[in-house]
């Protein structure tokens, strides 16, 4: 399949399942409530835990984070975190999805040099969902061979790439702190 059906399929509210740095991942268009609601289903997870963006850069994050909030003493640390490996929790814009935050102030963000992401955020001009390709609970897919047939069988778009092969998830820190939240 091309790289324009993933992008329809993400333009018309579909699940795509996606290489990321690590794992497989599955995702969305954040804009998009009812394939947010569809996503969190799908995987069984709480909508309390809020989700992850994958962007292919930082300006496709600015609707959805509140960069006021970053110091510009601390803004250099911040970015030079990316891409890849690091998912940073920075102040939340308060017109996004409560689904997307979950009950956090703060939202989950990452810009990623994975290619078929970047592609894919680039020709969307925003990023992509990111959760992992599982049911809560279960073991990542790794390949998009190894998805579990029942997510396989649900998703509109399986995106066939390989990660970047990190051996495992993204660390989660808070961006300002540098606390680890997910090592």
């Amino acid at each position: 399949m091309s790289e324009k059906n993933v992008v329809d399929a993400f333009n018309s509210g579909g699940i795509i399942a996606y290489p990321t740095e690590a794992v497989f991942g599955l995702g969305c268009d954040p804009d998009n409530e009812e394939s947010l609601k569809r996503l969190l289903q799908l995987k069984a997870r709480s909508a309390d835990k809020g989700l992850i963006l994958l962007a292919g850069n930082y300006a496709q994050l600015l609707p959805y984070i509140d960069d006021s909030k970053i110091p510009q003493d601390m803004r250099a640390s911040v970015l030079s975190r990316w891409p890849d490996g690091i998912t940073q929790l920075i102040s939340k814009n308060n017109t996004i999805s409560p689904l997307l935050s979950g009950r956090f102030d703060t939202i989950a963000v990452r810009i990623t040099s994975q290619p078929d992401v970047v592609a894919l955020c680039k020709q969307t001009n925003k990023p992509i969902v990111s959760t992992s390709a599982n049911l809560s609970g279960q073991e990542p897919a790794k390949t998009w061979q190894t998805l579990d047939l029942t997510l396989s069988n649900q998703v509109d778009f399986i995106l066939k790439g390989v990660t970047l092969g990190h051996t495992s998830p993204s660390k989660i820190i808070d961006a300002l702190t540098g606390k680890v939240i997910r090592s």
